[in-house]
């Protein structure tokens, strides 16, 4: 298997600089939405008129944080990363998932376990991901490694997929944060999160129709893995889309889930110097909105804070 290849001194410098400078207040919520590039929330949330072109610049003035996710469906290549960096402030973050020729590798829908987390199939797509989110500087969020569900034909029991990723997170360069994402519920054991804190990398809590509510899972285990955790709000992309198909308003009532996480989110907040928290449009029907009432009830009433609650 061929390794990574080792970052020049520019880029070690800048990961070095990265963690210098990520802050490190204590109970910090970092929150902002899934995707900044929806047409329908023009008129909703970005003013009338407004282009494609300038939805991160709008987007920033109301959120300090974003999940990019045309990083899973391309890599993403210097320009565009300069390109982010340009249109926000100083304070902005910026998190961002990993390609999925990394984490799924497939051709169709189904995941090829033969070249999931393979350098000899991917070494070059992550050094070129790696190095491009490298010029987000101290912008650059949590990066997230989102795995598919995985039926028994890609693993035969779990034992082999922890591996594979142990030996793939013991080559990821230092000076980034990682947060790790499976979608098979009988796989979030101590197995696993063992080899998440060895690593200090975030276990990624979902919530997403067949994976427990992480407020459940917490009761059993203990969930944070690292001195952040990563929050993703998904929720039925059918049961949403059968209720609409433009994402400008909130359709779905989430009331009583979103309680939930605040209950939970209030808890880690008091043991972990960040939390980030992203929403998506199908969790209720307009990710904005999701994540403001979320954030309200933490006690942040508007985004005057830019998307940060210490």
């Amino acid at each position: 298997m061929e390794g990574l290849r080792r970052p020049d001194s520019c880029f070690n410098m800048l990961v070095s600089k990265m963690r210098q400078e990520s802050p490190a207040d204590c109970g910090r919520l970092i929150f902002g939405t899934s995707s900044w590039s929806e047409k329908s929330w023009v008129g909703s949330f970005y003013p009338k008129g407004s282009k494609a072109g300038e939805y991160l610049g709008l987007y920033a003035e109301q959120f300090g944080s974003v999940e990019a996710d045309v990083t899973y469906y391309r890599v993403p290549d210097k320009k565009l990363v300069e390109g982010w960096q340009r249109r926000t402030p100083e304070s902005f973050v910026l998190s961002a998932k990993f390609p999925r020729s990394i984490v799924h590798a497939g051709d169709g829908p189904r995941p090829d376990a033969k070249k999931v987390l393979n350098l000899d199939y991917c070494g070059e797509d992550l050094n070129r991901f790696l190095e491009s989110m490298s010029l987000l500087g101290n912008k650059c969020g949590p990066m997230v490694l989102q795995f598919p569900y995985f039926n028994r034909s890609a693993f035969t029991e779990p034992g082999a997929f922890f591996d594979l990723l142990a030996d793939f997170l013991a080559q990821l360069p230092k000076g980034f944060r990682y947060a790790v994402e499976l979608r098979n519920k009988a796989w979030i054991k101590p197995e696993l999160l063992d080899m998440l804190r060895e690593h200090e990398i975030a276990l990624v809590l979902v919530d997403l129709l067949y994976m427990p509510h992480p407020a459940d899972l917490q009761k059993s285990i203990d969930l944070l893995t690292t001195d952040f955790t990563y929050c993703r709000l998904i929720g039925d992309r059918k049961a949403v889309d059968k209720l609409t198909k433009s994402f400008d308003k909130i359709v779905l009532d989430q009331s009583e889930r979103l309680e939930r996480w605040a209950g939970l989110l209030e808890s880690y907040l008091a043991r972990v110097p960040q939390v980030f928290a992203y929403a998506n449009n199908h969790y209720a029907g307009h990710g904005p909105a999701t994540i403001r009432e979320l954030a309200r009830r933490l006690g942040l009433e508007s985004t005057d804070a830019g998307g940060v609650k210490e």
